[in-house]
């Protein structure tokens, strides 16, 4: 809450031009940080840039965050090569997840019925123990619930509820999940690949 508050103050004396170079050098700054060669560098220089993370959280490389200081991720979860998380609208992400290569979770996007093209955004809720899997696209607004699977390719354009799995274009229900999860994806595990 103190960094939210603090980013208000900011926002109140700092003119939009310098805002927007800083805006610029962060991007840069992470799009560096996203090759690091060690797992615990790329997770600090998260946290640096603004965004709040638990313990024991892998980043691959190659990762995308916008607007780090609306993200916000629970301990034990594992982000594969090539994900993109936009938190411009805001990403809450529970624990004991595994967010597969090349997944995108989106908080922001254009009003195509808007007459000036105007940019919304909502917020992406992900629950403890979800996997979303390669390639799946999450939009804005959508809450995934606990336990819950997305399969490969899909795109989530409604909320999901618990412990269920959902697949295609647009996500569909296709099956229920066990609800006796009791797994660790992140690096406590020790389940990683080791070409980091």
């Amino acid at each position: 809450m103190r960094k939210k508050l603090w980013l208000k103050q900011v926002k109140s004396f700092v003119p939009e031009v310098v805002r927007e170079w800083l805006r610029s050098f962060i991007q840069v700054f992470l799009k560096a940080l996203s090759y690091a060669p060690s797992k615990l560098v790329r997770r600090v220089g998260l946290r640096v840039a603004g965004a709040t993370i638990g313990k024991d959280v892998l980043f691959y490389h190659g990762f995308e965050v916008y607007f780090p200081w609306n993200l916000v991720i629970g301990s034990d979860n594992s982000f594969g090569f090539h994900v993109v998380l936009d938190a411009r609208g805001g990403i809450t992400i529970g624990s004991n997840c595994n967010i597969s290569s090349e997944v995108a979770i989106w908080t922001a996007e254009h009003d195509m019925q808007s007459p000036d093209f105007s940019y919304v955004t909502a917020p992406v809720i992900i629950g403890d123990y979800v996997w979303i899997s390669y390639r799946a696209i999450i939009m804005p607004g959508v809450k995934v619930g606990s336990g819950a699977v997305v399969a490969a390719g899909a795109i989530v354009t409604k909320d999901v509820p618990a412990y269920t799995i959902v697949a295609g274009v647009p996500a569909k229900k296709i099956g229920e999940r066990n609800r006796d999860l009791d797994y660790d994806p992140g690096m406590r595990s020790g389940s990683y690949c080791r070409i980091l």
